[in-house]
């Protein structure tokens, strides 16, 4: 059993959790993910990386956005609250070393994880230039956290409701072009935007790291569920990443293997979120009738 310290809500959909798990926090690296599972005898597991960790405290933090029906239950947990299991550190953790200057490039909640790359490549003696990506203001997450471990912060928004308007891929390519390119980038975030990522720095010839967030049951690479196309051969994102080499992976066939269970997780948000109004109303017929099935 694990204890939840904190909960805030970052959005209408981001979640942070603070977590009691000692081991975890102890033993995890930076790039690393555990899966969660909150029903161990009929729950689902979910892949959520590790967003920060203190080995003395015991703690480890998971952010996450409510899509399917288990997402939606872990956002409904408060501080007290018990999660059944959670099982790692898993993946193999991100390969850190003095490289010159690095860019780190986070979409949407894909900055969270990113958090504790951008520390450690810091820790490290690089230079580090972080550049977050929301659809809009009220969406950015962890500014403070990453203005504080970089060298340089970057703030992109597709409305320009604050930062810079337009897309990561425009101060990316400026990076690349500029008189002191990158080492090296890593790019974490929605699978179209870590690929674009890729394609920017690719005729630049600047390394590219992408972490990998598939679909993902049972962690040990035996299930199959998670597996990627990464230089014309096939990988598990559980055992042999979650990172890859951006320029290799064929993240087309990871998207369209992605959207296997769309139209089910579609179903669960729905549902969810009606239930979740019928709660604030206090109809207890309305939520009795949408758990039996409604759609």
């Amino acid at each position: 059993m694990h204890t939840i310290l904190e909960k805030k809500q970052f959005s209408a959909e981001v979640f942070y959790l603070r977590v009691t798990a000692p081991e975890i926090a102890r033993n995890r690296k930076a790039g690393q993910f555990v899966l969660v599972q909150i029903d161990t005898d009929f729950g689902e597991r979910i892949p959520l990386t590790i967003a920060d960790a203190d080995a003395q405290e015991g703690w480890i933090a998971l952010v996450f956005q409510t899509v399917g029906a288990t997402t939606h239950k872990l956002a409904l947990k408060n501080p007290g609250d018990k999660i059944e299991a959670i099982l790692g550190p898993l993946g193999k953790p991100t390969h850190i070393s003095k490289l010159g200057t690095v860019v780190c490039v986070g979409g949407g909640i894909g900055v969270a994880p990113l958090y504790p790359i951008v520390k450690a490549y810091k820790a490290a003696g690089n230079k580090v230039i972080t550049i977050i990506g929301a659809r809009n203001k009220e969406l950015v997450i962890f500014e403070d956290e990453m203005r504080a471990a970089s060298d340089e912060l970057i703030i992109v928004t597709d409305d320009g409701s604050y930062g810079r308007k337009g897309l990561v891929t425009e101060p990316l390519k400026e990076l690349c072009e500029s008189a002191a390119p990158p080492a090296e980038v890593v790019a974490i975030g929605p699978p179209i935007m870590m690929k674009f990522c890729a394609a920017t720095t690719k005729p630049y010839n600047v390394h590219t790291v992408v972490s990998l967030n598939t679909i993902m049951i049972d962690g040990t690479g035996m299930c199959g569920g998670c597996r990627v196309t990464v230089g014309g051969k096939t990988k598990f994102v559980c055992v042999d990443g979650p990172e890859f080499d951006g320029h290799q992976v064929d993240f087309d066939n990871m998207m369209m293997r992605m959207k296997a269970y769309k139209g089910r997780e579609e179903e669960d948000h729905h549902k969810c979120h009606m239930e979740m109004e019928a709660d604030k109303v206090g109809d207890p017929d309305a939520k009795a009738e949408l758990s039996g099935g409604a759609k």
